[in-house]
């Protein structure tokens, strides 16, 4: 059975996630912030002072795409990174008063966003869940077929 783009379950996650982004763009362009950044920002006011490889973790990114990101959110003021004085090896990130000072300004993203998908709370959690569960099932697929 030959499968056009519609048809596929990766065509719509793919499609969606575009559409996400986009939609993450239009609120944060009055922030200054990119959507990879929003994340970063996100993850650090849950959490302040975490190692680059506990966000990269998190965030599902690699170094050679999460340094970047952090190297232009120290330029923009938001955070800073020093060594671990525990462990040099290790990076630690901390937001910035003007990275602290940001979180309010972007307090109207996640409701903004979710009246824009215009679903309920309870689908929304219910989807996030799916995808979630979704994406555990394929890398665990993945490191399955590599163990062979």
């Amino acid at each position: 059975m030959q499968l056009t783009p519609p048809d596929m379950i990766c065509f719509a996650l793919y499609s969606a996630q575009h559409a996400m982004q986009q939609a993450y763009a239009d609120l944060l362009d009055d922030i200054g912030l990119t959507y990879p950044q929003y994340l970063v920002m996100t993850a650090l006011w849950a959490e302040d002072g975490r190692t680059v490889g506990a966000l990269g973790r998190e965030l599902r990114l690699e170094s050679n795409t999460l340094t970047p990101l952090l190297k232009r959110l120290e330029a923009q003021g938001q955070i800073l990174r020093s060594r671990d004085p525990e462990d040099e090896r290790r990076v630690l990130v901390r937001l910035t008063e003007a990275g602290r000072a940001l979180q309010a300004r972007a307090a109207h993203v996640p409701g903004c966003l979710a009246e824009r998908i215009g679903l309920p709370v309870e689908d929304l959690v219910r989807l996030r869940d799916e995808i979630h569960g979704l994406s555990d099932r394929l890398r665990q697929a993945r490191q399955a077929a590599s163990e062979r």
